[in-house]
């Protein structure tokens, strides 16, 4: 059984130092996309395994054992802990996930925030970089430009949309500073 406030004191800690597009507030708007995704579906998923990836995603390829770690203490048997592992390592934005699990976080992660989100995550993401307008703009052609994608039939519409309004943002904004 899912025990939140032992999830969130061992994830929060990871997430303390992360720039503030990637600390618990990612996670928080990951987790509302997929319930917003499970709503629109009606997809038969191990949802205790689901949030359990979520909350890992952000750190699972820095500390996989200590996750294995902290779920076994949890008393979750080996299959639960694979299943967990394997999702959170699906939702990353360049894996083709098997499971229906790892494509709803995949697609979720995608998607966080609807579809201007990207652009103010990526505009945020350069300056807390270092990076100046140019340089984060280059960045989302050679990177963010037409690189996003969903697996589920729910979401590719959603996707669809975000990346033509990121293409038309860029397009404009380029227009107006070059």
């Amino acid at each position: 059984m899912l025990n939140e406030k032992a999830l969130l004191a061992f994830v929060e800690p990871y997430y303390a130092e992360k720039d503030i597009m990637h600390n618990m507030w990612h996670i928080e708007l990951v987790r509302k996309m997929v319930d917003r995704i499970l709503s629109l579906s009606n997809y038969k998923v191990d949802k205790e395994c689901l949030i359990l990836a979520t909350y890992f995603h952000g750190f699972i390829y820095s500390d996989e054992e200590r996750i294995k770690q902290w779920l076994a203490a949890q008393n979750y048997d080996n299959d639960i802990i694979s299943k967990t592992i394997k999702i959170a390592w699906e939702s990353q934005r360049n894996e083709i996930p098997e499971t229906i699990e790892g494509k709803i976080l995949h697609d979720a992660h995608v998607l966080e925030g609807g579809k201007t989100y990207l652009i103010v995550k990526t505009l945020i993401t350069g300056s807390v970089r270092g990076q100046s307008l140019l340089d984060t703009l280059h960045y989302m052609e050679s990177k963010v430009l037409n690189k996003n994608y969903c697996c589920l039939p729910e979401t590719i519409p959603m996707c669809e949309e975000m990346n033509k309004f990121t293409n038309s943002f860029y397009e404009e904004i380029m227009t107006g500073i070059l």
